[in-house]
């Protein structure tokens, strides 16, 4: 056993994070244009290769696609989100 608390950690199941989250709390996830039309498929054409962030809810539920973290940030606090940054 180790004292170190990063390795002491326990991963949480989807179905417990978004329990947890109760419609609360939103993750802020860096992607690739690339990566848009898996979660968006109505998205425009984007250029590839640009890096964009992504604002989903506890569950996994993409709510917004942006070019910035502070407007995914913003459009989370608007919703009265409270985020945490995945990386």
């Amino acid at each position: 056993m180790t004292n170190d608390p990063v390795l002491n950690k326990t991963a949480m199941t989807d179905q417990a994070f978004s329990i947890l989250g109760d419609g609360k709390i939103a993750y802020v996830k860096p992607i690739r244009s690339e990566d848009v039309h898996g979660m968006y498929p109505q998205a425009p054409e984007l250029q590839p290769g640009l890096q964009l962030f992504a604002l989903h809810a506890a569950d996994g539920t993409p709510i917004m696609v942006t070019d910035s973290r502070e407007a995914a940030i913003a459009n989370a606090w608007s919703n009265e989100l409270e985020t945490v940054s995945l990386h």
